[in-house]
């Protein structure tokens, strides 16, 4: 009987390796929500990768997993009903975090360590995850990990992630899910020729982190993030050197602040905020910085809105934006801003820059009256060249008169949060040290009075203002300007 066992297991493996198909179960796996089930789901990859690659499918069924480890030439497919559950520490389960050669370095643990994932890959090429399955994170960490070694508030055997990719080329996620993705969802640092694709994210940290990434595209998903950002491009050093994030689509993304998990189940609950919740942002590590990016056709409710931030030395530019509607905005919807906290090699002496941005057909309301939209440069190189066209932004309103004379804080070595620096002197735009500001055809409104001015620059240049359609009550200008050369308005 045993041999008779041991020769169907044999035949079934060859079936499998013929069709290209590696079914988990073959390899051991239960799929009953209890037993860990990652050495078979990776004992079913390394089968595959010795064929020369294929599909690793996981039928319907919940794997309990720790780390999976993702290789060349392989698409992990999970099938409709399919749920890989996150262990939980005490299993112990996770893989160990790299050695990254110390740390503190210039950039957070959660952007330097990618082994105490869920699912991982590192220098792998031509990788999948496809499918109509989820990935439940419930056993992962949502706090910042940053001294590695799978080390968090004492515990050993925390997993970080739900899916971490360093330098991998040739990547594709398509059509599953991420329901409480831990740290981050997703992150994918130093990879190339990318495609992102019908994603649905509901998670309780960072959605999806791209870092010193090129050539990818994020297009038809929905990302749902009420304590943190959504979906964020960044710059860092985690490979030891800057490197630019470009060339980058974005197009026909929800993006969402909704209590965690009622995305999914359809109830859609507005979370109560303090920090930032969605938001589309570039930062806040930005040690290469941002070119050739673009994001359009998108949609934004109860969330932050859209933040540009080049702080550490890098460069932002040619960034364009197009197609957005926001409703109820927290913060901001709008902010562009550099600033000099340089977090990186000391013996980098430039100073942060950006230029050529353009944002376009733009309609929100219910926006957080803390903030109008801000461009901010620095007193030494200022913002040059951004274009504001056919915008609409409704108010709260409520600002107080005295707040056109507000020192507004010098953004400089700060973290780049609005919050944390206060209301703007202006309720609809406020602009300070930039060269070629050009607004166009843009619409401020309010619902409760607003007594600050619609529109305050501050050391702009060169610029001009056509066709601002905005309200003032009595006594209060429309447009005040501070230390401006040759700025024109129509």
């Amino acid at each position: 009987m045993r041999l008779i066992t041991c020769l169907a297991s044999w035949a079934i493996a060859i079936s499998a390796a013929a069709g290209g198909i590696y079914n988990v179960k073959d390899f051991g796996a239960k799929g009953d929500g209890k037993t860990l089930d990652s050495p078979a789901i990776n004992a079913a990859i390394e089968a595959a990768v010795a064929d020369g690659g294929g599909q690793v499918l996981l039928p319907a069924g919940t794997y309990l997993s720790g780390s999976i480890r993702l290789k060349s030439n392989i698409d992990l497919h999970l099938s409709a009903g399919c749920t890989i559950l996150a262990a939980p520490a005490e299993m112990k389960a996770y893989d160990e975090s790299e050695s990254f050669g110390g740390f503190p370095e210039y950039q957070d643990g959660g952007h330097t360590y990618f082994h105490n994932s869920l699912i991982w890959a590192e220098g792998q090429t031509n990788v999948s995850i496809t499918g109509h399955g989820m990935i439940d994170g419930e056993g992962l960490t949502r706090m910042d990990t940053e001294r590695g070694g799978n080390v968090q508030g004492g515990s050993i055997g925390t997993g970080d992630k739900a899916i971490a990719l360093k330098l991998c080329r040739r990547v594709t996620l398509r059509d599953f899910t991420v329901y409480r993705g831990g740290h981050f969802a997703v992150i994918m640092t130093g990879c190339d020729l990318s495609t992102l694709d019908n994603l649905t994210i509901d998670t309780n940290r960072d959605g999806i982190d791209i870092d010193c990434c090129k050539y990818m595209t994020v297009t038809n998903s929905r990302i749902n993030t009420p304590h943190d950002d959504a979906l964020v491009l960044k710059s860092s050093y985690a490979l030891k050197k800057p490197v630019l994030c470009e060339h980058i689509a974005v197009t026909n993304c929800n993006i969402t602040g909704y209590k965690c998990g009622s995305l999914l189940d359809g109830t859609y609950i507005p979370e109560k905020v303090g920090w930032v919740c969605g938001r589309f942002k570039l930062g806040t590590e930005s040690n290469g910085g941002y070119r050739n990016i673009s994001l359009s056709n998108s949609t934004f409710m109860y969330s932050s809105g859209l933040a540009f931030e080049e702080v550490d030395q890098g460069i932002m530019e040619n960034i364009v934006v197009s197609n957005i509607t926001m409703s109820h905005v927290h913060h901001y919807p709008i902010y562009i801003t550099t600033g000099c906290r340089n977090r990186g090699p000391k013996e980098v002496t430039r100073p942060s820059s950006a230029r050529d941005i353009q944002i376009s057909n733009v309609i929100a309301d219910d926006c957080d009256s803390l903030c109008s939209i801000i461009v901010t440069g620095l007193p030494e190189e200022p913002v040059r060249n951004v274009w504001l066209n056919n915008i609409r932004l409704h108010f709260r309103g409520g600002g107080a008169k005295e707040l056109v004379n507000k020192q507004y804080r010098e953004q400089g070595t700060n973290y780049p949060e609005p919050r944390f620096a206060g209301e703007t002197p202006a309720y609809g735009l406020y602009a300070r040290h930039v060269v070629g500001l050009h607004a166009n055809d843009l619409t401020f409104t309010y619902a409760k009075p607003e007594y600050r001015p619609a529109v305050v620059l501050d050391d702009v240049k060169d610029s001009s203002l056509r066709d601002i359609d905005a309200p003032t009550e009595p006594g209060v200008e429309k447009v005040v300007m501070f230390g401006c050369e040759d700025v024109k308005i129509n």
